[in-house]
């Protein structure tokens, strides 16, 4: 599919790392003018692998838990390119896994802070833009830990992203902006240079881990955790000009599981 992004500018948000790097690289692979964005210094060096025909990918670094830095993210975006024709948000990952009577306060803000701020902010940040230009395509990341155990805030944080995702289609529609979802299931990666958090400490919160490690696999039909390139996949058709006729929509990704 080399070339479907030909001529459009995609703004990936967590690109750093992950499902987030792998859509960017992949979206600039067909053709796109890719802003990669991040809060991680380590997003530079990831954009500045990107170079093909001229073409080279630009890092942002930003803090979209706040307005401020995805509203900097945006305009630079349109900017330097002139415009936005897509926009990926893929900030977001649980950072504890635990039952959530053990979960202290805190945890709570933050996780909510890191799984549902990034993307309502960059929705907000990117629309005017969008409608300004008379279209684009927001495709939201969420998950199908909507319905899963030791991650209650994080599911949460999700289940706000896909009301996000429906509501916005519904006012954006009329302005040509279509905004879609995907909800990925476990996934293999490799091992993150930025932690989220501090991981498993003990014995007990490893066991935590283990038994989310064990539901995810267990609801998904065919047994097994997702590829990046699997998640990228379909992230890339909902984004593209195939999708057209798609919005307000949420699909799963995750082998059979529907969260």
């Amino acid at each position: 599919m080399t070339g479907r992004f030909g001529g459009k500018v995609a703004v990936v948000t967590g690109a750093a790392q992950g499902i987030g790097r792998t859509v960017a690289e992949r979206l600039f692979a067909e053709g796109a003018e890719v802003v990669l964005v991040d809060r991680a210094e380590l997003v530079h060096e990831v954009s500045g692998g990107l170079i093909s025909g001229g073409r080279k990918a630009h890092g942002v670094t930003a803090d979209l838990e706040h307005h401020a830095g995805a509203e900097e993210a945006m305009t630079e975006a349109v900017e330097r390119h002139g415009g936005i024709d897509v926009v990926v948000n893929g900030v977001g990952g649980t950072i504890w896994a635990k039952p959530y009577q053990h979960y202290p306060p805190e945890q709570i803000e933050a996780e909510v802070r890191r799984s549902l701020f990034p993307t309502l902010w960059s929705c907000r940040a990117a629309l005017p833009h969008l409608i300004a230009q008379g279209g684009g395509t927001i495709v939201n990341i969420s998950s199908v830990a909507t319905r899963g155990i030791n991650r209650v805030p994080y599911a949460a944080a999700k289940g706000g992203v896909n009301a996000i995702t429906t509501a916005l289609a519904l006012e954006a529609a009329p302005h040509g902006v279509r905004v879609v979802a995907t909800a990925p299931g476990g996934t293999d990666a490799p091992p993150r240079r930025v932690p989220r958090g501090p991981g498993a400490q003990d014995d007990q919160e490893r066991a935590w881990y283990q038994q989310v490690v064990d539901q995810t696999v267990g609801s998904s039909l065919l047994k097994r955790y997702g590829t990046l390139a699997e998640q990228a996949a379909a992230i890339a058709f909902l984004a593209s000009d195939e999708a057209s006729y798609i919005t307000g929509s949420v699909l799963p990704v995750a082998g059979g599981d529907v969260g």
